[in-house]
């Protein structure tokens, strides 16, 4: 019976390049798939104003409804700003895009810098918060936070490495039931309250321990960084417009009216959160001895202390937002896992990243930056111990300065476009009207990104401010780079190849059997005008042996043996064919090296690896080209193609036969 691999039963069969028009998504599919961010980040955003609020004690907690007041004005401005970029670029607009045509490079690597820094942030925060509510629900599981983050991090990986379309339908069920259960929790509270019900959260009597004295000044600080905090509900808000390309026709209408959907759900959904954590006197601290609790006494969530209010005596209930809320925060993760390998594959294709990242796998995603994304992420909440309180701090810079580049770069594209007189009258007045719109996004979050700067920096976020220029700095020299490689494999007008004087083939011989006498054969093929067979011994009495061999087996091809009493290959074969390179001129040097190839991963390290080494120096001799002759054993011959094992992935090269050689 014929073996499945390992990789066909994770990501799933290979989809023909044909088929990439099937992946296209519908809107039901595509809020879940580009909204899961901004719209789980309503389940946290609320607890982390009052979390920073409650440094200045209970007092201070009436400041939560300005703060989420300022927050849900910004959100609705940004939405519609991220309306108009659907509509003016429908074959993508995300920052970098709008930036690069409208700002100039520099600008458009800072927002590339920005969001991939973010995208990162967004699977670690997401997971992480996940995490946190499943250990809500069941506080035994608290001191395997980080293994349990990773775990779904690796999830999430196998189940976008399978597709667009086939991750929509994984996340569809969580999301819808997460807005549901949300919008159920509201109705129930409100017949609660309308029927005479006295609702209070369960840390509602906890006192809360302020950090300090906080008047005048220092107030509004504390208030601006309450804020800063609270603009998680923003994140994410920014992913439909750049994925405008994934959306069934009409792209642009489509993909606006998604946004308009999500901006909805989201500040309906945040709102509410907000109004009964204030209502239900809802009490949090980022130490459990700020609420007068002993050191590790697990604490809810804010969103777990309303819901077990809420639903009181109906626990399933409970249960059930807990189940929702940990699906979607998890799930909220594939935000990034369908912008950072989109953006990376656009980095990619105009050289500022590995040209690795540009290409789509088998399953048509770009799975290299879906697994790259994946091992960032990982190693993130491996460093911050999976604690939501210190990832937060790093949140949301790379979001503001991304919102504010791409929304001046809006208002320049716009601009350009009045100023172009191929634009209709008629159209003028919707431009001047979208300018604005985009204008006003561009002034708040510049606003908003110098808050999150003050508030955040000593508290985390000078890791993302160092972060973001070593990106910066990273994409400009991989574009140096291969601006340099262009430069040196150019080729003149009219220049055409040019045949060697002289082709010489050296042929390397560990001993004589079947690989090397395939190997020479292939030489011959070649018709070179010399052909030297070299081999290395270790003392004389092993060279007679081979000549004898040789003698028998190939006696019209001249024997070259280098005597090596130290028994090292690489150095003798080296310098023999580095002199020979060098004498030869304008001539052409081949090396031909017989390689084994075995079928099983575990048959690689029993030969030893001279032709891998002498391969990788010779890489670096100017007129030698080097050439493989595989000889398959029976062990590769055998091999099912495409299973672990198979002959593309385990060679043994020139001298394993020869133990030692």
């Amino acid at each position: 019976m014929r073996r499945i691999p390992l990789k066909r039963v994770l990501v799933g069969e290979p989809l023909d390049t044909a088929r990439l028009g099937e992946t296209l998504l519908p809107k039901r599919l595509a809020l879940p798939i580009f909204c899961s961010d901004p719209l789980s980040s309503v389940a946290y955003a609320t607890e982390e104003i009052l979390l920073i609020l409650a440094l200045g004690g209970v007092a201070l907690l009436h400041l939560a409804w300005y703060a989420a007041a300022a927050i849900v004005f910004l959100l609705v401005v940004v939405v519609a700003s991220y309306r108009q970029t659907c509509h003016a670029y429908p074959g993508g607009g995300g920052a970098y895009i709008v930036s690069s045509e409208n700002l100039g490079e520099s600008a458009a690597l800072t927002a590339a810098s920005a969001l991939l820094v973010d995208y990162v942030m967004t699977v670690a925060v997401s997971v992480v918060s996940g995490v946190a509510a499943i250990t809500s629900a069941v506080p035994s599981l608290t001191d395997h936070e980080v293994a349990l983050s990773v775990a779904f991090v690796v999830l999430l990986t196998l189940v976008n490495l399978r597709g667009v379309r086939e991750s929509g339908r994984v996340f569809a069920i969580p999301t819808y039931g997460f807005v549901i259960v949300i919008y159920l929790m509201f109705a129930v509270a409100a017949v609660r309250m309308a029927t005479g019900a006295s609702i209070r959260a369960e840390s509602a009597d906890l006192p809360i321990n302020e950090a300090g004295t906080y008047t005048g000044f220092a107030v509004v600080l504390l208030a601006l960084r309450a804020f800063a905090s609270g603009c998680t509900a923003l994140t994410g808000v920014e992913a439909i417009s750049n994925g405008v390309p994934a959306f069934r026709k009409p792209k642009s209408r489509n993909a606006a009216t998604t946004l308009a959907a999500m901006g909805v759900l989201a500040v309906t959904m945040f709102s509410g959160i907000t109004v009964l954590a204030m209502v239900y006197e809802v009490h949090v601290a980022a130490d459990p001895t700020e609420l007068g609790l002993a050191p590790g006494t697990p604490t809810s969530t804010a969103l777990a202390q309303i819901g077990r209010a809420t639903f009181g005596s109906w626990h399933f209930l409970f249960y059930l937002l807990q189940a929702v809320t940990a699906s979607v925060l998890v799930l909220a993760a594939n935000t990034a896992f369908n912008g950072f390998p989109m953006l990376a594959s656009i980095l990619a294709r105009d050289r500022y990243a590995p040209r690795q990242l540009f290409n789509r796998g088998d399953r048509l995603v770009y799975s290299n930056g879906v697994v790259l994304l994946a091992l960032a992420a990982i190693a993130l909440i491996v460093a911050f111990d999976a604690e939501l309180t210190r990832l937060i701090q790093l949140y949301i810079i790379g979001v503001f300065v991304s919102f504010t580049l791409s929304q001046a770069g809006m208002v320049r594209h716009w601009k350009r476009e009045l100023a172009s007189p191929a634009t209709p009258a008629a159209e003028r007045i919707h431009i001047h009207r979208r300018r604005a719109i985009n204008a006003v996004g561009a002034v708040m979050t510049s606003v908003v990104l110098v808050i999150v700067l003050i508030t955040k920096f000593t508290h985390g976020a000078w890791l993302v401010v160092i972060a973001m220029p070593l990106l910066f700095l990273g994409m400009k020299g991989v574009r140096r780079h291969y601006d340099t490689v262009s430069r040196q494999v150019a080729v003149a007008p009219g220049t055409t190849p040019r045949k060697p004087a002289r082709h010489h083939v050296v042929v390397l011989v560990a001993s004589v059997h079947a690989p090397t006498l395939k190997a020479l054969g292939y030489a011959q093929g070649l018709r070179p005008d010399t052909l030297t067979a070299l081999s290395v011994a270790a003392d004389e009495e092993e060279a007679e042996r081979l000549r004898r061999a040789w003698a028998e087996h190939a006696p019209g091809i001249a024997l070259k043996v280098l005597h090596s009493p130290y028994r090292e290959v690489v150095g003798p074969v080296l310098g023999y064919v580095q002199e020979q390179a060098a004498a030869e001129g304008t001539d052409v040097l081949s090396v031909v090296i017989p390689e084994y190839v075995v079928g099983h991963w575990w048959e690689q390290p029993l030969h030893n690896q001279n032709a891998l080494r002498l391969k990788a120096r010779l890489l670096f001799t100017p007129g030698v080209a080097v050439i493989d002759v595989p000889y398959l054993l029976e062990s590769a011959k055998s091999a099912d193609p495409g299973a672990p094992g198979d002959p593309g992935e385990s060679v043994a090269p020139y001298g394993a036969g020869a133990p030692g050689r």
